[in-house]
């Protein structure tokens, strides 16, 4: 089965947030409860996430990671760990001005790209 990085990223989401409702997700996430809804429904046939009634709340739905999900929850939390650790080993090594170099590059690029996306609008 293929986990885009969208569905694996709301799965990190749901993992994070247990029982959470269609529209705390979507407030997570930063994007319509629409969008969500669908995404979930998509995950749902996959076997990834499993959704129940709120029994305080019979208008809302809870969702939750099933087996299979908590499998790809676990596995992405090990991929970051592994990969953000031996980054942060690295960036830990690095001397003071190589950090405030590496800062300030990011720093310009992220105002570079910012004033691109405010062009593209």
């Amino acid at each position: 089965m293929k986990l885009t990085g969208t569905d694996i990223h709301l799965i990190e989401l749901i993992g994070d947030n247990t029982n959470a409702g269609v529209t705390g997700i979507a407030k997570l996430a930063g994007v319509t409860k629409g969008a969500v809804s669908q995404k979930l429904k998509q995950l749902e046939k996959k076997g990834i996430i499993a959704k129940a009634e709120d029994p305080e709340n019979l208008s809302r739905s809870l969702v939750s990671l099933t087996s299979k999900g908590k499998v790809a929850y676990f596995a992405h939390k090990h991929w970051h760990e592994t990969m953000d650790g031996g980054f942060n080993r690295y960036y830990n090594t690095l001397t003071k001005e190589k950090t405030e170099t590496i800062e300030e590059f990011l720093g310009k690029l992220e105002k570079l790209l910012a004033g691109l996306l405010a062009v593209e609008k």
